[in-house]
C-alpha cells in the first residue's frame, strides 16, 4: 500500500452505460496485479459490478471502489454508474476524487450524460483525461468524435496519442508526446499526427507564460520542456489530453496507466479544502496534521451492517481509533479499517491522509457527514446532492411487509442520498422520491431481493389546499342549552386573503372585553382546527387573514370549548362568502433537450400547462428553464422519454402554489367527494 500521500492517485471513472468503464476497471486491476484473471461483464464476473441486480442487469448501478499499484503508486479507482438515474453515485464519485476520465464510443461521440458528468468534473475544476472507446468498431471515427468533444468541452482537449488503424484493423496508438508509434503510421495518418502532435505542444505552452514565449520564439521546445509542462497542464487542468483506445482488447491500456501514474495529480498537488468549522481555515493533506475525513458514501451490506467510505482529508487512522463526527456531534469509535476491491474488503494497519478508506458499524454517521480528531473539530461543507425529481406512493402488500418498510426504506434512503421517502401527512400517503422510474424501480427491487419487502406503487396524491381571493364575515352564535352544562359562544369574524405564501395570520381586534383575551385564544385554536379542511374539497386553507372583532359571552355558559366551536363555523361561514378556490403546487423545471426535439418540448410543454421562463443553449443541447403544475409532472416523465428516445433529462423543485383552473378544479372536487363517500 502507498506509504505517502504523494503516491496515491483517486480517479473516477465516468461514461453513458455502456462505454466500457467497468471493462476499464478490469484490465487496469489486471495490468496493476490486483487480479489474476479479468473478469467480464456479461458473465457477471467483474470485481465493481458485484451486486445482484448490476449482473442481472449488466451495467452499472452503485458507485464501487478498487485499487491497484503502479511503480509504488497506489491507484484508487472509482467506477460510477453510467445512467443519469443514479447520478447520486456519479457525484459522490466525483467528490472524492482528484482528477476524472471521461470514455466516449468512439462511433457515438458525446451523448447527454457524458456532457452532464462533465459539466459536474469542469464545475469543480478536476483535472481529467478523455477516452475514446471502442476504435475496433464499425464506424469508429477518431478525427469527428475528437472535433466534437473539443467543441463540447473545449480547445484544450488535445490528443495524446493518435490511432493506427481504425474499425477492424486498430492495432495500436501512437503516442503524440514521446513520438512513440509515429513513424509505424502511414500516409495521410502520419501527417493528421504530426498536425496533432504540434496543436498538443501548443496547447501544452499555452498553459504556461513562459514557455509560450520560448516556443513562440524558437517554435519548439524540448522533449524534457513539454512533458514537463504537460503535467502542470493536465494538473491544472488546462491540458486534457484525448486517447483513443479499444479496451476489450487492450490497446491504449499503458497509455491510460501513465497517465494516471505520472500525470495525473496527487492528493498533494490539489487545493485544500475549506474548513466550515472555524473561518478562512483551510485543511491541506498533511499526514502530521489531525485526522479528518468525509463520508462519500454509504453501504447497507446484509452481513456487515453498514459501511462508511470515507476520503481522508488530512493526518492519518487504523483500526480502534476514537473520532468525532462533527456533523451530527456524536462520538464515534472505529472497528477495523479496511480498503474496498469491489465488495471484498482489505484490512488496512493504517491509511493516510489522500487516501480513501472504509469501516463498519457506525452508529451516527451518513453520507456527507465530516469525522475529526476528537480532541481538534473540523467540519467539511456537505455533499450537494440533487432534488429527486419523480415520485411512486407505495403500499406494503402484507402485515409483514407492513412491520418491516420504515427500516428497509431507512436503510436505502441512508445509502443513497437521492432517494427520499415521507409520509405525508395531508394525504397520509408514504411517498417515496427519485432521480427518475428506472432509478424508483430498482431500490424496489432492492427491497423486495434483499430485504423480502414487497410494495404496490401508485401515482402519489397532489397536495392541493384552498384559499380565498375575496373577503368574508360571519356573526355566529353557538348555544347548546339541553343536557348537562349550557355552552354559549358568539363571535363576530371577517377574513381576507394574505399573498400567497402568506400561510396564517390570526388578529385580535376585540375591544372593550366583549370576549376575554383566554377565550379570544379559543378562537384561535377553534380556526386553527378548521384551517385543516377547507369547504371546497377538503384541502387545508392557507394564505388567509382572521380577524376576531367582536362577540358576546354568557356569564356562565361561555367557556373554551364553545368558542372553539363557535369560531371554527364562523370561519366556515366566511370562508364561502370569500370566493374560495383551490391551488395547486407548481414546480420549477429545468429541462436538457436535444435541439432537434425542441418543437415536440415545447407543445408537450403547453399541453401540460407549462409556461416557459428561459431558453439556454449548451453543446448540442437546449436548456429550459419552466413552471409546471406538479400533478401533470408526475405523468411528464415518461413522455419525456418517448418524445426524445430517453436523451432529455430534467431536475425539479418546489416553486409555489397557484389557483387551479376551473376546469380541473372541477374533477379535483368531484374526487375529493367520490373518496369521502367509499371512506
Amino acid at each position: 500500500m502507498a506509504g505517502s500521500t504523494k503516491d496515491i492517485r483517486n480517479v473516477v471513472l465516468l461514461a453513458h452505460s455502456g462505454a466500457g468503464k467497468t471493462t476499464l476497471v478490469e484490465e487496469l486491476l489486471f495490468k496493476g496485479g490486483a487480479i489474476s484473471k479479468k473478469g467480464s461483464v456479461d458473465a457477471g464476473t467483474t470485481v465493481s459490478d458485484y451486486s445482484d441486480d448490476e449482473k442481472e442487469r449488466k451495467n452499472s448501478i452503485n458507485l464501487s471502489l478498487a485499487f491497484y499499484e503502479d511503480k509504488g503508486v497506489k491507484v484508487n479507482l472509482l467506477d460510477t454508474p453510467g445512467y443519469l438515474d443514479y447520478i447520486g453515485d456519479v457525484i459522490a464519485g466525483i467528490s472524492a476524487a482528484d482528477a476524472a476520465i471521461l470514455m466516449v464510443e468512439a462511433s457515438d461521440g458525446v451523448k447527454v450524460g457524458t456532457a452532464k458528468f462533465w459539466k459536474i468534473v469542469q464545475s469543480l475544476n478536476l483535472p481529467g483525461a478523455i477516452i475514446i472507446n471502442k476504435m475496433d468498431k464499425e464506424n469508429a471515427d477518431f478525427a469527428k468524435v475528437l472535433e466534437d468533444i473539443q467543441a463540447r468541452f473545449g480547445k484544450n482537449c488535445v490528443a495524446l496519442c493518435y490511432p493506427n488503424g481504425s474499425s477492424s484493423s486498430f492495432s495500436a496508438v501512437a503516442n503524440l508526446l514521446t513520438k512513440k508509434g509515429i513513424d509505424s503510421l502511414q500516409g495521410g495518418d502520419k501527417e493528421k499526427a504530426d498536425k496533432l502532435s504540434s496543436d498538443m505542444t501548443e496547447g501544452v505552452a499555452e498553459s504556461d507564460d513562459e514557455l509560450l514565449e520560448k516556443y513562440l520564439e524558437e517554435g519548439k521546445l524540448s522533449q524534457e520542456d513539454t512533458t514537463k509542462a504537460f503535467r502542470t497542464g493536465v494538473i491544472s487542468g488546462k491540458v486534457i489530453p484525448v486517447i483513443p483506445t479499444s479496451i476489450e482488447k487492450g490497446i491504449g491500456i499503458d497509455e491510460v496507466m501513465t497517465i494516471i501514474r505520472d500525470y495525473f495529480p496527487s492528493p498533494e498537488d490539489r487545493p485544500g479544502i475549506k474548513d466550515e468549522a472555524h473561518e478562512d481555515a483551510v485543511i491541506e493533506p498533511k499526514p502530521e496534521a489531525p485526522f479528518s475525513a468525509q463520508v462519500f458514501k454509504t453501504i447497507s451490506d446484509p452481513y456487515a451492517g453498514q459501511i462508511s467510505i470515507f476520503r481522508i482529508r488530512s493526518g492519518k487512522t487504523g483500526a480502534n481509533q476514537s473520532v468525532k463526527n462533527t456533523t451530527s456531534n456524536a462520538a464515534e469509535k472505529f472497528g477495523q479499517v479496511f480498503f474496498l476491491k469491489g465488495k471484498e474488503q482489505v484490512p488496512a494497519d493504517s491509511a493516510v491522509s489522500g487516501d480513501i478508506a472504509a469501516v463498519a458499524k457506525l452508529k451516527h454517521t451518513h453520507t456527507g457527514d465530516t469525522l475529526s480528531d476528537d480532541k481538534k473539530e473540523i467540519k467539511f461543507k456537505n455533499v450537494s446532492f440533487p432534488e429527486p425529481a419523480i415520485s411512486f406512493s407505495i403500499k406494503p402488500k402484507s402485515r409483514s411487509d407492513e412491520d418491516k418498510i420504515s427500516g428497509v426504506l431507512a436503510k436505502l434512503v441512508a445509502e443513497d442520498p437521492t432517494f427520499q421517502m415521507i409520509l405525508d401527512e395531508q394525504t397520509h400517503e408514504l411517498v417515496i422520491s427519485g432521480m427518475g422510474d428506472v432509478h424508483l424501480k430498482t431500490m424496489l427491487n432492492r427491497m423486495k431481493d434483499r430485504y423480502g419487502v414487497d410494495v404496490e406503487i401508485g401515482t402519489p396524491k397532489v397536495a392541493y389546499k384552498e384559499t380565498i381571493t375575496a373577503n368574508g364575515d360571519s356573526k355566529y352564535r353557538h348555544k347548546k342549552q339541553s343536557g348537562g352544562a349550557g355552552q354559549f359562544a358568539e363571535v363576530w369574524m371577517r377574513i381576507e386573503p394574505l399573498p400567497r405564501g402568506g400561510g396564517f395570520e390570526f388578529v385580535d381586534e376585540v375591544v372593550g372585553g366583549a370576549i376575554p383575551k383566554q377565550l379570544v385564544g379559543s378562537c384561535e385554536k377553534g380556526v386553527t382546527n378548521a384551517l385543516k379542511e377547507g369547504v371546497v374539497a377538503g384541502y387545508p386553507v392557507t394564505d388567509v387573514r382572521v380577524i376576531v372583532y367582536d362577540g358576546k359571552t354568557h356569564p356562565v355558559d361561555s367557556k373554551d370549548i364553545a368558542f372553539q366551536i363557535a369560531a371554527a363555523a364562523a370561519f366556515r361561514e366566511s370562508f364561502e362568502k370569500a370566493k374560495p378556490v383551490l391551488l395547486e403546487p407548481v414546480m420549477n423545471v429545468e429541462l436538457t433537450v436535444p435541439e432537434e426535439n425542441m418543437g415536440d418540448i415545447t407543445g408537450s410543454l403547453s399541453s401540460r400547462r407549462g409556461r416557459v421562463q428561459g431558453m439556454d443553449s449548451e453543446g448540442g443541447m437546449q436548456i429550459v428553464k419552466a413552471q409546471i403544475p406538479l400533478e401533470e409532472m408526475y405523468k411528464y416523465a415518461n413522455e419525456l422519454k418517448s418524445l426524445t428516445a430517453g436523451r432529455a433529462t430534467y431536475t425539479m423543485s418546489f416553486s409555489h402554489y397557484d389557483p387551479v383552473p376551473p376546469n380541473i378544479a372541477q374533477k379535483v372536487v368531484a374526487e375529493s367527494k367520490r373518496a369521502k363517500k367509499e371512506e
